[in-house]
C-alpha cells in the first residue's frame, strides 16, 4: 500500500519523529497509520522511560480555576527552557492542572504516601477481611490488591486521565516525554476548594 505524505507529516507532528523514521514506520505497517503511530510510541515509550533518568529542572507551574471553587496551582518540569516554551508542554500542564481539580488527588506518585498512612490502611482493610470471615491464607492477597487500587485512586500519575479514562495521568505524562524528547516530572501541586477543611 502506498504511503502518503500526508500520513507521513502526521504521524511526524504526533511522535516527534524525522519524516524519514515515520516513512518508515509507515512502509513497515504497509501504510496502517494507526499500526505505524502504535509501533512509533512504543519506541517512544521505550526511549522517554530511559530519559526518566535525566534531570528536569525547567518546566511550568501553571494554574486552573474551575468556577471561581475550586483552584489549581501544579509544577511540571522539563530538562531545557525551550521544550518548557513549547506550545504542547503549556497545554500538558494545562490538562494535568484541570485533571487535579476534577479528581482530587492527595499525591503525585505512590512514593509520596507516608509509611503510617499505608500501614493505617493496611490495618483497617485487614480488620475489615477477618470481620467479613474471609479466609486467613487469602487475606494477604486480598489486602495487597485493596490498598493498590486505594493509592491508585489518591496518586495523581495512577489516577485514569479525565480526557480519555484509557490511560494514566502518568501515561500521559509519559506520552509528552515521547513526544518532546526530554523527561518530563511532574513535581508538586496544590489544590484548593470553596469550603472544604484544610
Amino acid at each position: 500500500m502506498a504511503v502518503s505524505i500526508e500520513d507521513i507529516k502526521r504521524l511526524r507532528e504526533l511522535t516527534g519523529v524525522g519524516m524519514t523514521d515515520a516513512k518508515k514506520a509507515l512502509d513497515e505497517a504497509n501504510g496502517d497509520f494507526d499500526a505505524a503511530l502504535k509501533e512509533m510510541r512504543t519506541k517512544g515509550l521505550t526511549k522517554a522511560e530511559k530519559r526518566g533518568e535525566r534531570e528536569a529542572r525547567q518546566g511550568l507551574v501553571g494554574t486552573y480555576n474551575h468556577d471561581g471553587r475550586i483552584g489549581v496551582i501544579v509544577e511540571i518540569n522539563s530538562e531545557t527552557d525551550f521544550v518548557a516554551r513549547n506550545e504542547i508542554f503549556a497545554e500538558l500542564v494545562k490538562d494535568v492542572a484541570m485533571h487535579i481539580a476534577a479528581s482530587n488527588p492527595q499525591y503525585v506518585n505512590s512514593d509520596e504516601i507516608p509509611t503510617e498512612e499505608r500501614e493505617r490502611v493496611k490495618d483497617e482493610f485487614t480488620q475489615k477481611a477477618l470481620a467479613e470471615g474471609k479466609p486467613e491464607d487469602m487475606i494477604g492477597k486480598i489486602i495487597e490488591g485493596q490498598i493498590a487500587k486505594y493509592f491508585a485512586e489518591r496518586c495523581l500519575l495512577d489516577q485514569p486521565y479525565i480526557k480519555n479514562p484509557d490511560i494514566t495521568v502518568g501515561d500521559l505524562v509519559k506520552d509528552h516525554n515521547a513526544r518532546l524528547g526530554e523527561n518530563i516530572v511532574v513535581r508538586r501541586f496544590s489544590r484548593i476548594a470553596i469550603g472544604e477543611a484544610a
